[in-house]
């Protein structure tokens, strides 16, 4: 959907600047598409992270030789590291993957800087690709 709002962008302006749209409907469109960019990038996830109470949790992680085990008040919960097919590191996340539509998000925020080189040694251990 992005994409294609991106696209509907691209193509007013060009076709703007070629005179072959009038200035109103290049206005209007350019205002469709402020407004879907904030809603995506920022309404939206504001709404869905106030209400779920998982993003209310606080959770505690901590890797083990066997396992990878997570806590909040509620319970408790333990994966065995064979049950992750891989793992991608991006600019604030480890993204552990049990498949390819399924995948667990922890944030680099929950580790000491000191201890990020630690954890990516541990995972590329226990997670083979």
């Amino acid at each position: 959907m992005i994409i294609i709002v991106n696209i509907f962008a691209i193509t007013s302006a060009v076709l703007y600047f070629t005179g072959k749209v009038a200035p109103l409907a290049f206005l209007l469109s350019s205002t469709l598409w402020f407004s879907l960019m904030l809603a995506f990038w920022f309404v939206l996830p504001i709404i869905i992270y106030r209400k779920a109470a998982t993003f209310k949790d606080r959770f505690r992680v901590s890797f083990e030789e066997q396992h990878m085990f997570l806590e909040n008040e509620r319970g408790s919960r333990s994966w065995p590291w064979k049950d992750f097919s891989s793992f991608v590191e991006s600019t604030s996340f480890f993204h552990l993957y049990f498949n390819s539509r399924s995948f667990f998000l922890i944030p680099k925020s929950a580790f000491p800087k000191e201890d990020l080189h630690a954890v990516r040694k541990l995972l590329r251990e226990k997670i083979r690709k």
